[in-house]
């Protein structure tokens, strides 16, 4: 899939807003806030429930990989959530 295609995937799924469980977070994070080197996947299955945790690196900024894009969509089909909630910017590490 194409980087544009799925970066606008994506952000259709987060204008949504929250709608209910399962729920799928999205967190970047970077040395600094032009770069995001690590993106943290959260999996919420309902209300009260332990969150579930995977996180992808890149060398380059992982909002521009189409690989780990990609891979978040199939995250997100996948586990047929209904709301994904995405984290504005980088976080500092």
């Amino acid at each position: 899939m194409h980087i544009d295609k799925a970066k606008k995937r994506i952000a259709k799924q987060v204008k949504k807003g929250f709608k209910g469980y399962p729920q799928i977070s999205l967190e970047y994070f970077g040395k600094t806030p032009n770069c995001a080197t690590e993106v943290v996947v959260q999996f919420t299955l309902e209300e009260g429930a332990q969150a579930q945790q995977e996180r992808f690196a890149s060398e380059t900024d992982a909002r521009e990989s189409e690989v780990i894009q990609t891979t978040l969509i199939k995250i997100i089909e996948r586990a047929n959530a209904t709301s994904v909630i995405e984290v504005e910017g980088v976080s500092t590490l």
